[in-house]
């Protein structure tokens, strides 16, 4: 029996959540499914296709932006940002498979394009800014959230891998962070006096 282009995803999922990003192999992959790794490419042209699948899956399980409109955009956006972390890591590795993903402009889901149309948009929904300062803005919290949260990830496993002595981090500074780097969006959206 054949396998579906979604079979091959979630078990791509399962193979990085299991391995990580290394051993995420085509020819791991195959033998997961019980196919030759020629079958994988019925439905993937390559590794970076299926990593771009793979980062779509992440990303979409849930929508990046709250979909309540009342909320300012200074919420919507920490709530993105928030949301982007936790589909980050939802997954072994997933930072910096949605890094890789996003920096060779692969997958459907692109983060920053998100965040930039909220910043987009006239008050009282968005910040107002112009097209090329929104971009920039959101390409800002986002390469935050990808560092921030890949560095996380990197900690942990090397701690659990006896790599470094470390004690694992009591408490996340994310949100801390996450509102300097808005405070800096929120001071170019503010019109000039």
């Amino acid at each position: 029996m054949g396998h579906s282009r979604t079979d091959v995803v979630r078990t791509a999922v399962r193979v990085l959540d299991e391995y990580g990003l290394g051993d995420l192999t085509m020819r791991r992959l195959a033998a997961e499914l019980a196919v030759q790794p020629s079958a994988l490419y019925h439905h993937f042209s390559g590794k970076q296709a299926l990593l771009a699948a793979v980062a779509d899956e992440l990303l979409g399980r849930r929508p990046l932006l709250p979909t309540n409109q009342g909320e300012s955009w200074q919420d919507r956006l920490a709530a993105g940002a928030r949301r982007l972390r936790d589909a980050l890591l939802s997954c072994r590795d997933g930072a910096e498979v949605v890094a890789t993903v996003q920096a060779y402009g692969l997958g459907t889901i692109r983060p920053a394009t998100i965040f930039a149309e909220l910043l987009a948009a006239a008050p009282p929904s968005g910040a107002g800014l112009d097209e090329a300062t929104a971009a920039v803005a959101a390409r800002t919290v986002v390469f935050f959230v990808l560092g921030h949260t890949g560095d996380e990830q990197v900690h942990l496993q090397a701690g659990s891998a006896g790599a470094i002595t470390d004690e694992p981090r009591a408490d996340s500074d994310f949100d801390l962070a996450l509102e300097m780097v808005l405070s800096g969006v929120a001071t170019v959206a503010t019109p000039a006096r």
